[in-house]
């Protein structure tokens, strides 16, 4: 079955409510210039009171890894996921990593094969000039199918409830990852919205 992650928690009723409802796993943005940025300290106090078997996703974006190594142990996350230019070198951290590539063409996957030794998995997001992530915009999802040659593939990128049982089925990506899409506003999930997607997505799956 899918594993749903559900993308930008700042708070503990969209967190609680996502794990009730199915999430495989919830991610923290701690990009600062992100309009779903959660501190360290408000994130731990999150996660400190979510269920075992949760995982948690740390996101960050041309970090240094002294940073993000001092946020993974204020917050104790399961999980780095890198939205920058982050290096294949950068990827060694203590917890698994996946590396988000954001994709334009078929050409956007030529960094893969760099980094297949060094990450658990790849999130593939749509490409805008202006922002790294949670932009609300599709790609080319023939091109998802083509990455999962370089290992386990996370879908993003414009999914919704109304599209991602098509996703799924036609992708079969390993997991499916949302933020805007099950929003009511910036970093405030809507509940209904959220249940529908990972309904859609783990009946497809």
């Amino acid at each position: 079955m899918v594993k749903v992650k559900i993308c930008g928690i700042t708070n503990i009723d969209d967190a609680t409510t996502a794990v009730e409802l199915g999430a495989d796993a919830l991610g923290f943005v701690f990009f600062k210039k992100s309009p779903r940025y959660v501190s360290p300290k408000k994130a731990a106090s999150i996660i400190e009171k979510l269920p075992p078997f949760i995982q948690t996703v740390g996101v960050f974006a041309n970090e240094s890894a002294e940073n993000m190594e001092a946020v993974i142990s204020a917050t104790r996350i399961s999980m780095v996921q890198l939205h920058g230019d982050e290096p294949p070198e950068l990827c060694r951290l203590t917890r698994r990593v996946v590396k988000a590539i954001r994709i334009k063409s078929l050409d956007s996957l030529a960094p893969l094969a760099r980094y297949t030794r060094h990450v658990s998995g790849f999130l593939l997001d749509a490409y805008t000039p202006d922002k790294l992530g949670g932009t609300g915009m599709i790609f080319n999802w023939d091109i998802a199918v083509e990455a999962k040659q370089f290992g386990q593939i996370i879908l993003a990128g414009g999914l919704t409830p109304d599209n991602v049982s098509e996703a799924v089925r036609y992708v079969k990506p390993y997991g499916v990852d949302v933020s805007s899409g099950v929003e009511k506003k910036k970093g405030i999930k809507d509940l209904d919205k959220m249940n529908l997607f990972i309904m859609r997505a783990k009946g497809a799956g």
